[in-house]
């Protein structure tokens, strides 16, 4: 089996793919327990209703998961700082009294309205409990 193969199974058959680059893709998948995210002993987030992002483009990427902004429990700054995703959309950047934390997607594509206001954040700034 080659990797080409693997992308094409039905394990990926709801991926949304990059149409200049097919082996460029996401999936999104409900995450179904309990998310929490600290920083230090700041709660940003408690939240069911996460979203699991698992994505290959150059590599294969760690899993990121997505917060509803109705459940962020604290108010974040906005950055003037973008990037731009071909499979996702246009990302800006947030920060927590003056250190970048994530981002959000507040107009994804139109393939990727999922992520719409869903905030994610740098593995290495926060911690992550995912369960009770």
């Amino acid at each position: 089996m080659t990797i080409d193969s693997v992308f094409q199974s039905a394990a990926f058959e709801d991926a949304i793919r990059n149409p200049a680059n097919p082996a460029h893709l996401m999936v999104i998948k409900p995450v179904t327990r309990r998310i929490r995210i600290f920083a230090g002993d700041v709660l940003l987030a408690d939240t069911k209703n996460a979203l699991r992002v698992l994505e290959v483009g150059r590599s294969v990427y760690d899993p990121v998961i997505y917060v509803p902004e109705a459940d962020l429990m604290c108010d974040f700054d906005s950055l003037e700082k973008s990037t731009h995703c071909p499979i996702k959309g246009d990302a800006t950047y947030i920060t927590l009294e003056g250190e970048e934390l994530g981002w959000v997607y507040t107009s994804p594509i139109e393939t990727s309205q999922k992520l719409a206001n869903h905030y994610a954040f740098w593995p290495n700034k926060v911690r992550l409990i995912e369960g009770t």
